[in-house]
């Protein structure tokens, strides 16, 4: 849409997302953020003009970084290196939920009122879902 993919690099070391690497790219940025800092300082807002305004632009935002992302260019290398950390930080993200129901349970037990937070197995059940239901796409298409 408004920003253009030769601006920015992947983001490899940082998360998610895009690294400028151009004059244009920081200027993006700096496009996305004044407007976020314009909305709070309107001092005749109220709180809930301020969530409006903050939601449709981070949602435009968000929108305009994704389509960004989808027209980035990558080799084949880029690609699998890309799939080996997603997966790592699949495995790390399954880990620490694991453990946190794992204390929950143990500390809830113990206080003598059972309770695991059921976002935490949500959470890991729709990972469920989501692996199960990629695996047989890709073996229906094989």
């Amino acid at each position: 849409m408004f920003g253009k993919p030769e601006w920015f690099d992947r983001r490899k070391y940082g998360g998610w997302g895009l690294t400028p690497k151009t004059r244009e790219g920081w200027l993006y940025i700096g496009a996305i953020i004044l407007p976020l800092a314009l909305f709070q300082m309107l001092p005749f807002w109220d709180a809930q003009a301020r969530w409006l305004a903050l939601s449709l632009w981070a949602a435009f935002v968000a929108f305009d970084v994704f389509d960004i992302m989808l027209r980035m260019k990558k080799d084949e290398r880029e690609t699998m290196h890309e799939a080996i950390a997603e997966r790592n930080a699949a495995w790390v993200m399954i880990l620490v939920l694991s453990l946190g129901i794992l204390y929950q349970a143990v500390s809830s037990g113990l206080s003598g009122q059972p309770h695991i937070d059921p976002v935490l197995i949500a959470v890991l059940f729709a990972g469920l879902i989501a692996k199960a239901c990629t695996n047989w796409k890709l073996s229906r298409e094989n």
